[in-house]
């Protein structure tokens, strides 16, 4: 397995070198400082399996960053490892596409789980609960406010097992295709289904785990799965 760490700073790089170097033999790690290296690292190397992601890189935004990587890389799971642990940088970055976000002050043990749950099929966030829950410059109209307060109400923390929401086999198909980030467009050609089939049980996947929106649904599933042995174990025991 190869993965990138994108980060500007050489301490954190070295240390989390070796902390990915923790997931197995067989685990490579290439590094980048900024925006542009890792711009050339990837066009170099096309078998990436991994990025990790650092939002704060001196003049080079990791936002953008993300974003870009997800347009032209949207099979490449992306993990953001960042200093914040803000809420609403944990929402930005899922509903950017993220598969991830692993605080710095995380522990080894939380990053290599968060690692091997993406690996698996899944996306990890940390407790929602943890840090402030809006950033001091999120007004009460920013979308960002929307979605927290949305998130909030929807009580997902207490949302039950996987198991007890009565998801047919298709839902469960079509949420694991949703933990990835693919659109309805996707999810319709990988599992051979029409468009508005894939709509409808969208829809029922959000009624089933009480969220409106697919961010809300992929913080929930995280939440929950961190608590039932991760992504893998869920679908090994889905119907």
């Amino acid at each position: 397995m190869k993965v990138l760490l994108i980060d500007d700073h050489p301490l954190i790089l070295s240390a989390l070198q070796s902390v990915i170097k923790g997931l197995g033999d067989n685990v490579s790690v290439a590094t980048a400082s900024n925006a542009q290296t890792a711009r050339t690292a990837l066009r170099e190397d096309t078998h990436h399996d991994l990025v990790l992601l650092d939002l704060h890189l001196g003049e080079d935004d990791g936002f953008e960053l993300l974003a870009e990587l997800r347009t032209n890389y949207p099979a490449l799971p992306v993990v953001v490892i960042s200093a914040s642990d803000r809420t609403s940088d944990v929402i930005r970055a899922i509903d950017m596409g993220a598969m991830g976000f692993v605080p710095k002050r995380a522990s080894n043990d939380t990053l290599i789980s968060a690692l091997q749950q993406v690996m698996s099929g899944g996306v990890y966030v940390p407790p929602m609960s943890m840090g402030s829950p809006l950033s001091p410059n999120t007004s009460a109209t920013d979308p960002l406010h929307r979605i927290q307060r949305e998130a909030v109400a929807a009580g997902f923390q207490n949302t039950p097992p996987l198991a007890q929401l009565g998801l047919t086999p298709r839902q469960c198909d079509v949420l694991a295709l949703l933990l990835k980030g693919q659109p309805n467009k996707l999810i319709a050609r990988e599992l051979n289904l029409s468009v508005e089939t894939v709509k409808d049980h969208v829809a029922a996947v959000l009624r089933s785990l009480g969220v409106s929106s697919r961010t809300q649904a992929v913080i929930a599933v995280s939440q929950i799965l961190q608590k039932q042995g991760g992504f893998s174990a869920w679908r090994n025991n889905a119907p």
